[in-house]
């Protein structure tokens, strides 16, 4: 891997006066790196919010500080990325996904802020309830301990783990994929040098591929694996850990056009949830439309997506609605789609498209080949879209609205670790929640369990009463 760039000199100075065990080091092993972070945790579980979000406004800062040398790290991973490009390895849509900009890293920045402003989610009691004269039980948020992950190709992706892994108190092993090796390298140095006042370990990379076995074999140490990728790679993940794993996994994402959709109204939204940036998995990768509606909608949508380079891949009754309706430049508007299709994330400016008979039949279709992210019903019938958002199996199912809007940070979550397309623990975008776990604290006066048991036992309350923990104990917290 090609060294990292020097530091300008007002951040190595600045680096220099704060120098921690925080920095990185390439002679630790994986498993010791895992080691590190373990130790960190139980240490970081307990730092204040104050300091924690101290911690990720200096992150944010730090990052715009080294814009330059983060645009200049990226440009090296993106031109080895068009090389790979041009001999067919990796698709231009992928290098969208690597390649910073200036305004980019200005988002992540302003990213970062937004996780430091969202409350904290540590020590958020859950319940409360009286199992009988002072013996109240609690129910509190904590950290979920070690959270080991590994994505490909968007930088972005290192920041918003280490940010939302840090404002939820939990140390995280990072690993990015080959392609973006220089510009995680840079964004991460720059993470530790911000952050010396945290507890050294509480983030660590690795890089190497074998680490990521030992990362998968660590379930001593290592609480929840988070792998962001496709479908076989997150089976990989799941076939070869005992460790807990939360996947995100590929977006085929649908909008269904409805009978009784307000067409100027489908015509925007489905441009936006394919045209609007095509890359990313809540991208649309499925149009369905009803067929009382489809050759007026049609007739304007394909042309319309023509027009921004859409390559257009439908059924039979879409291409005879291309072929009869539509004559642009005596062009073939739709090639036919082949099975494989309605199962295909492309991540790129093409999109297949179906005509269906019913709502029933747009649900079944998505049931059948959606990869359960985010679907998307354009209707001005209420109980249509109450029928379709109930029926479909997805993480996220949208009214009238782009599938684009799945996003940690559209929801208010300040950032997302990847979106859960499972359904324990977490679902959907995984923001600071789906980091959490909880434990119960019993706080009790000399209780016995013996006292509740036997012929004269005592019964238990049980009662729900509205108070955190700690308790307040003669007047103070």
């Amino acid at each position: 891997m090609t060294n990292p760039t020097e530091t300008d000199s007002k951040t190595a100075q600045t680096h220099n006066q704060h120098h921690s065990d925080n920095e990185i080091d390439d002679a630790h092993t994986a498993e010791q790196k895992v080691t590190d972070a373990q130790a960190a945790a139980l240490t970081l579980s307990n730092l204040s919010s104050t300091r924690r979000n101290e911690a990720l406004i200096a992150i944010a800062d730090t990052i715009e500080a080294n814009k330059d040398r983060i645009l200049k790290a990226n440009a090296a991973d993106v031109a080895d990325a068009e090389k790979q490009v041009t001999a067919g390895e990796y698709t231009q849509a992928f290098v969208d996904r690597l390649t910073l900009s200036a305004s980019k890293i200005e988002s992540i920045a302003d990213m970062v802020r937004s996780v430091a402003e969202q409350d904290d989610p540590l020590g958020e009691t859950l319940t409360s309830r009286q199992l009988d004269n002072n013996l109240n039980l609690y129910k509190v948020t904590v950290p979920i301990g070690v959270i080991g992950t590994v994505f490909e190709s968007r930088p972005d992706a290192l920041v918003q783990i280490s940010a939302l892994s840090l404002k939820s108190g939990n140390a995280v092993i990072l690993k990015g994929g080959s392609e973006a090796a220089r510009s995680n390298r840079v964004l991460y140095e720059c993470i530790l040098e911000a952050t010396p006042e945290v507890p050294s370990g509480w983030a660590q990379l690795i890089e190497a591929r074998e680490d990521v076995h030992t990362l998968l074999e660590m379930d001593d140490a290592v609480d929840l694996i988070m792998p962001r990728g496709s479908s076989s790679f997150v089976q990989y993940v799941q076939d070869n850990t005992t460790i807990p794993v939360l996947g995100h996994t590929e977006g085929v994402c649908h909008v269904y056009v409805d009978s009784e959709a307000d067409l100027e109204m489908a015509t925007a939204v489905a441009y936006d949830a394919k045209v609007q940036y095509p890359a990313v998995c809540n991208a649309v990768e499925t149009l369905l439309v009803h067929e009382s509606v489809a050759t007026q909608f049609l007739s304007q949508m394909i042309e319309r997506y023509h027009d921004a380079g859409v390559e257009l891949r439908g059924d039979e009754r879409t291409q005879s609605i291309a072929d009869t309706e539509l004559d642009i430049d005596g062009e073939v508007e739709v090639i036919a789609a082949s099975e494989n299709d309605w199962t295909t994330e492309y991540g790129d400016l093409i999109l297949s498209i179906a005509v269906v008979d019913s709502l029933t039949d747009a649900i079944d279709h998505i049931n059948m080949y959606g990869s359960k992210h985010t679907e998307s019903i354009l209707t001005q019938d209420n109980k249509r879209a109450e029928q379709f958002m109930r029926a479909v199996d997805a993480a996220s199912v949208f009214h009238n609205a782009s599938t684009r809007f799945a996003d940690g940070f559209r929801f208010g979550l300040g950032a997302e670790v990847g979106i859960s397309t499972g359904k324990i623990h977490a679902r959907g975008p995984v923001g600071l929640d789906g980091l959490t776990t909880y434990k119960y604290h019993l706080e009790g006066d000399g209780q016995q369990v013996a006292t509740y048991s036997g012929s004269d036992a005592q019964s238990f309350d049980h009662t729900e009463f509205n108070e955190t923990w700690p308790p307040t104990t003669d007047g103070n917290e």
